[in-house]
């Protein structure tokens, strides 16, 4: 995976838009409009702030399925990643929670999508959804008969779960990468907000060879110089909303403090730079 083809950068920061939520969830407000707004908000405020992708997801869904969501959160968040599309020109990405890749995958195709987060691509984990097993062969053969070149970000040893088997980090990512053909991977703290371990971030590095590694969870303008050592990209949500409380929505500001922190942790590479990626409209 080229991360600088996708990107333009060789360390990305992916920001996350975390959606109200959507028609048959349990909290569904009856507004989707309301869901729109919100969601444009926070991805002109993630872009304007120089972040260098946006990844969409229903995380306001909870509780969620473990699997397949209903087609009326696949038809909304379609219409969302559209209207952001016309507001923003960074790549965009999915993650349909708890774990449906297909859905993912068939959205970003037919949005023209360039990625796809899957929370669980191989394995069994156990979750507070139940017993989640991955479905890296139906995903894999899904995107073939699309005829899509959509990347799959998938996490190991995913948040909010454990595995069934040993926990081997080093197996894990090169299972993931070998036998479930990931095009990146993912690695997070225990949970929401929870940073991954450096010592892990360095083993998966090391066992993901040439496979870009991406911290999933708990970044801050405080860590990011550090997690950045030793991952290829960070995807960032929780402490950029205002006041840093995951229901509020982004602040243009702390994505700021952010993103400077991390230029600044990389500008001896030079490899991470500032954005204009909002759309001009007349």
């Amino acid at each position: 995976m080229d991360l600088y083809q996708l990107f333009k950068t060789r360390r990305p920061i992916i920001g996350v838009v975390h959606l109200l939520p959507l028609p048959t969830s349990p909290r569904w407000g009856g507004s989707l409009k309301a869901v729109i707004d919100r969601a444009e908000q926070e991805a002109t405020a993630l872009a304007s702030g120089g972040v260098n992708g946006l990844i969409v997801e229903n995380f306001f869904d909870a509780p969620f399925t473990k699997n397949h969501v209903d087609p009326a959160v696949v038809s909304a968040m379609t219409v969302i990643v559209q209207r952001i599309q016309n507001l923003v020109t960074l790549p965009v990405g999915l993650n349909v929670l708890r774990n449906d890749g297909k859905s993912a995958l068939a959205i970003a195709s037919c949005v023209k999508a360039q990625f796809i987060r899957v929370n669980v691509l191989t394995g069994v984990m156990a979750t507070d959804q139940g017993l989640i097993e991955g479905e890296a062969h139906e995903l894999l053969r899904y995107r073939r008969e699309l005829g899509s070149d959509v990347k799959i970000l998938a996490d190991v040893l995913v948040k909010h779960a454990r595995p069934l088997s040993s926990p081997n980090l080093t197996v894990a990512v090169k299972d993931t990468i070998e036998r479930g053909l990931a095009d990146g991977v993912i690695l997070s703290g225990w949970a929401t907000g929870s940073p991954p371990n450096l010592e892990d971030l360095e083993l998966a590095a090391n066992a993901a060879g040439d496979t870009p590694v991406f911290v999933g969870s708990g970044a801050n303008w405080e860590n990011v110089g550090a997690l950045m050592q030793a991952a290829d990209g960070v995807i960032v949500s929780s402490s950029l909303k205002r006041h840093g409380q995951i229901t509020q929505p982004v602040d243009p500001i702390r994505v700021s403090q952010f993103v400077e922190a991390a230029h600044r942790s990389c500008s001896s590479q030079g490899d991470i730079k500032s954005n204009s990626s909002l759309k001009l409209h007349s």
